[in-house]
């Protein structure tokens, strides 16, 4: 018997529109797969920045990716020293 396979592609990222300039802190906490407590606190420590636009708190999606890449160099230099 032969196997059928599907087209469709399966992404292991949620759901979610990506192309979005401010994530609420459930959408940041999503994209990171952390928690929304840990995101919360991320945010309070001043680690990952954001703003206020009106009464509502938003991440800015780039400050995720500035985040991460800060973690990574924090590893190498660990690694390195």
């Amino acid at each position: 018997m032969s196997q059928i396979r599907s087209n469709t592609a399966v992404s292991a990222e949620p759901t979610g529109d990506h192309t979005l300039v401010a994530l609420t802190v459930e959408e940041a906490a999503r994209r990171l797969s952390i928690g929304r407590t840990t995101m919360y606190a991320l945010v309070a420590s001043g680690d990952i920045p954001s703003v206020t636009i009106g009464r509502l708190r938003r991440i800015p999606a780039e400050a995720l990716n500035e985040y991460v890449s800060a973690c990574l160099r924090a590893v190498d230099f660990d690694v390195a020293a």
